[in-house]
Order: structure tokens, then C-alpha cells, then sequence
């Protein structure tokens, strides 16, 4: 089964529901997510519960519903679930019949997101870059954007060696190191050169970085990539970017970015802190500034691929060990 660029294809992964901030203590909403209907709810103890939204009596949106202590009770017959979808309570009988259950899905909170993921249990977390496990970070979402075409294609941008140099007007011959973990849901793209002498932006960046030029691109699930710059350079440390996609409808895509960096102490910290967020969010910009008109008029076709293509080849290859989610319209009958 072909996953890469297939609509009918969502993969297991996390995937962002909303904002924290937007759902309260004691508060419930639906979410439309990868063709589903989900109602998120926080319980009295402040953790965040997932079920598919369509109460299985008559199939009243639980979003409209009350929060009771860790439930969300359905607004129209009062029924009650807890959160393995599981009926705990029917006013009008004490009998709760077995097929009074719902689908109930993993969620965490992560870099100011309620994320959730198309299973009850997750094999792992909300991906992390390496260099901030056990750090206390800050995060800054930008604002999300769509673009038309599915997020395989561009997700691939950054492990694109020859477009730094047709688009981005930087001529950097890139060596490739590849890395995936043990469970095949990650993979890790370094990409290391080093600087020419050829354009003034290459000169500028040699005299002000260094000789040398590495990043590195995570790509987790097939729906989260996490993008590290300046790595190993004069002046500046990492900058991180997390780029979160969700296909919304056949032909469109919606990408949340998310600026991440070390927490740091004291107001001088404070201040470093919040200049590298605004450096990496400049850096961003510049990037998709000049990429966006690309992936809103391209219809992938891959016809002849080059040896300087390899990164794309591979990426391909882990998007489509992937396994499917019963989101997938494809393999719904199988849940």
C-alpha cells in the first residue's frame, strides 16, 4: 500500500487539536481533525480526554455536552462517558448495554497544544529535538497557514539539497546523514557543507558563521517535522522550528509552526531567549516566503530523480513503512 501522497492514508501520529489555552477546566468542544469529529474534554483534575464525538445512542455531538467530573455526559439523554469511551451512567436505567462505548484516543500537551493521537495508547510521546529533552523550554506558535498540496510533498522541502541553491540562492554541496529510530517512526536528516564564495550571501555567511554549514531535519509519524539551524556555527546556538501538518480536506493542508527555545534564567536570559525565537521566526519567514508559491501550484509526478535527490528517495521510503490509522478512509471497515 502506496502511503506517500495518498489522501486516503492518515498515519498514526500526533496531530494537534487545539491550543491549550482554549480549553478550560471543566469545559468540552468537537474539533474536526483529518476527517474526524473529536470531542476533547478536561476533567475536575485537569487532564485532557479524546473520544470520537457522535454519542452512539443518537448521535448528539458530545462537544455541546457537560463535563462531570472526569465524563463528558452527552446534552441530550444525559448519557455519560468516561475516558476509555466507555458508558458509566444512563439516567433512565441502571442496565448499560456493552455497545454503549465510543473510541477513545491518547492525548498529551506539548509546546502549547493539545495533541492527540488515533489510538488509545501511544507507542511514544510528542516527538523532541534531541537537545532539549529534560530542558525546561519556551514555545511560540506563529500563526497556521494551508497550502495545496498533501504534506508528504512539503515536508520534504527542507532534505531538498537543490533547491538551496535554485531557490534560496545558496550553492552548498550537502553531504547526507541519515538516522531512524528503533520503532521506524522517526528519521533524522543531518546535511552538512561547506560555505562557497560565490554570491555575496554566501560570503556574508562564511565571514559571520564560519567556513561550515549544518542542519538537520526530524520527521516523526509523517506529520511532524522538526527543523534545527545554525548547528555548529560561530555567534548563534541551534535555532528550532517544529512544523505540525494535518490534511483538513483532499487537496489541503494546514501547517502549524512553532518556535522552540531553552528556557533561561533571569532577565538577560529572558531577553536571549526571546531574540532567538524572533531570530528563528525571521528565518522562517525568508524560507517560506520564497518556497510557498511552489507547493500551492505543483502536481508531484516524479518522473527522473537525481543522485542529489537521494534524501527525497529515502524519505519516501520511511513515509511508506508507516503503519495507518483508523482515521484512514481507506481502512475504516477494519476497525
Amino acid at each position: 500500500m502506496q502511503i506517500f501522497n495518498n489522501w486516503n492514508i492518515i498515519t498514526k501520529g500526533w496531530y494537534i487539536a487545539c491550543p491549550s489555552q482554549a480549553l478550560s477546566p471543566g469545559k468540552a468542544k468537537s474539533v474536526e481533525m483529518c476527517g474526524q469529529k473529536i470531542v476533547i474534554f478536561r476533567g475536575e483534575d485537569g487532564k485532557v480526554r479524546a473520544l470520537d464525538a457522535y454519542c452512539p445512542h443518537l448521535g448528539t455531538d458530545l462537544g455541546i455536552g457537560q463535563v462531570d467530573g472526569n465524563w463528558i455526559r452527552c446534552a441530550f439523554h444525559h448519557w455519560a462517558f468516561d475516558e476509555t469511551g466507555y458508558c458509566q451512567n444512563i439516567p433512565c436505567q441502571s442496565e448499560i448495554p456493552a455497545e454503549a462505548k465510543l473510541p477513545a484516543y491518547a492525548t498529551e500537551e506539548k509546546y502549547g497544544f493539545i495533541w492527540i493521537y488515533p489510538d488509545a495508547k501511544a507507542p511514544e510521546g510528542v516527538v523532541e529535538f534531541d537537545e532539549m529533552k529534560g530542558k525546561e523550554i519556551v514555545s511560540q506558535a506563529d500563526t497556521a497557514f494551508e497550502r495545496s498540496c498533501h504534506h508528504h510533498i512539503c515536508m520534504m522541502n527542507g532534505i531538498d539539497a537543490q533547491h538551496l541553491k535554485t531557490i534560496h540562492h545558496l550553492d552548498i554541496k550537502m553531504e547526507l546523514s541519515l538516522h531512524t529510530n528503533e520503532l521506524g517512526t522517526q528519521i533524522d536528516f543531518t546535511m552538512r557543507g561547506q560555505f562557497p564564495k560565490t554570491t555575496l550571501r554566501e560570503r556574508l555567511g562564511q565571514r559571520f558563521l564560519g567556513s561550515s554549514y549544518e542542519y538537520s531535519m526530524r520527521y516523526a509519524h509523517g506529520c511532524i517535522g522538526l527543523l534545527t539551524m545554525m548547528k555548529n556555527v560561530r555567534l548563534f546556538p541551534p535555532l528550532h522550528t517544529i512544523y505540525a501538518y494535518t490534511a483538513i480536506a483532499p487537496g489541503r493542508t494546514r501547517i502549524q509552526p512553532i518556535y522552540i527555545t531553552e528556557k533561561r534564567q533571569g532577565i538577560v536570559g529572558y531577553l536571549l531567549s526571546q531574540f532567538l525565537l524572533l531570530c528563528t521566526r525571521l528565518a522562517y519567514y525568508m524560507l517560506r516566503d520564497e518556497d510557498g508559491k511552489i507547493y500551492d501550484n505543483i502536481r508531484f509526478n516524479p518522473q527522473l530523480l537525481l543522485s542529489i535527490d537521494k534524501p527525497l528517495v529515502q524519505y519516501m521510503h520511511y513515509v511508506n513503512q508507516l503503519e495507518p490509522s483508523r482515521w484512514s478512509p481507506s481502512v475504516k471497515d477494519e476497525y
